[in-house]
Formats: C-alpha cells, sequence, structure tokens
C-alpha cells in the first residue's frame, strides 16, 4: 500500500466523472489496488478509490472517495467501461481533510 494513502485503494481518474457522483472505474472485471492485490468487481461491491492531486508544491494530496461498485449503463465515451463507483454521501475529498 502507499504510504501515503489510509486503506487499500482502486486508482481512478475523477476526470472520467459520468455524473456528479458516478466515476469509471474499469474496463474488465478485475483491478488491481494500491496494495498490488487483485480485486474482482461485482455489483455491489463497496470499493474505496483514490487519484494523485499534486498540490501547488508539488506535493501529492490524493483525492479520494468511497462507494458502492454498479454495472456501467453509460452511453457514449464511457460506453467501453463495464465497471463504475457510485460515490457515497462524504463524496471525494483530499485525503489530508480526512480526520
Amino acid at each position: 500500500m502507499s504510504k501515503f494513502l489510509d486503506r487499500p485503494r482502486l486508482y481512478v481518474d475523477f476526470n472520467e466523472m459520468l455524473t456528479d457522483k458516478i466515476v469509471l472505474l474499469s474496463k474488465d472485471d478485475k483491478k488491481i489496488d494500491s496494495e498490488g492485490t487483485i480485486v474482482h468487481l461485482s455489483e455491489g461491491l463497496t470499493v474505496h478509490v483514490y487519484m494523485d492531486d499534486p498540490n501547488t508544491d508539488g506535493k501529492t494530496d490524493h483525492l479520494i472517495a468511497d462507494g458502492i461498485c454498479k454495472r456501467n449503463i453509460h452511453s457514449g465515451w464511457s460506453r467501453g467501461g463495464k465497471w463504475t463507483c457510485e460515490v457515497d454521501h462524504a463524496g471525494i475529498r483530499h485525503l489530508t481533510d480526512v480526520p
């Protein structure tokens, strides 16, 4: 696990948001987490996601979120993705903002 994360997390690109609460997660049924463990994705699985976010000093302050894995039902540019993450009520936040 990255020494800068609070738990094992799956990498996502928050620039690939499909709605204000849904981010593209994977085009496959498996994804490797930040500890190198293979996670088998399935409908309803609780997932913890992150993205690198360098601050103005060039230091990384990860963006993180927690949510539920859901099958991608969106079309258009995202139709190649199989799984999404529906972000929970806590939303997307910087790791340093978490108490």
